[in-house]
């Protein structure tokens, strides 16, 4: 079963843009960070603008943050994206002649509504700058990993 990685890979791009905010960045650099085609970057760069997280002009490289990563949460970023598709999938594909089948898919829906209402309240408290510091503690440990290493 495939994933969706479409908020790791729009916390990356904004990462990028904060980390790079004096460069051109095309959607072609971008895209070889995150490892994946232009195309895909702009369309979940597309789906920032819809949302005033990003501002872009078109055919230029030069999308911008619309405000500082502090006031930019995992949340806002989650329903740009993905809008209100939950986090977690209740099996609909089971036997509907089966008392279990049926009857447990309800009762784990009512867990998992449970269950994204407690990731949505702690999205809602992490922003890019807790992401972009968190980054650059990983980054600071990296470089005093290698430095011991070569001691």
């Amino acid at each position: 079963m495939k994933y969706s990685t479409k908020l790791s890979d729009t916390l990356h791009i904004l990462a990028f843009l904060s980390l790079g905010a004096d460069e051109r960045l095309t959607s072609a650099r971008i895209a070889e960070s995150v490892k994946t085609n232009p195309a895909y970057i702009r369309q979940l760069m597309a789906a920032l603008k819809s949302a005033g997280i990003i501002t872009t002009t078109r055919r230029q490289a030069n999308a911008e943050l619309t405000r500082s990563p502090e006031k930019i949460t995992m949340l806002d970023v989650y329903r740009a994206v993905e809008g209100e598709k939950p986090l977690l999938h209740p099996d609909v594909d089971t036997n509907p002649e089966c008392g279990v089948g049926i009857h447990i898919q309800l009762a784990i829906a009512d867990f998992y509504r449970d269950v994204q209402q407690v990731a949505e309240q702690k999205m809602s408290e992490i922003t890019l700058a807790d992401i972009l510091e968190s980054y650059h503690k990983k980054i600071e440990g990296l470089d005093l990993y290698k430095g011991a290493a070569y001691k």
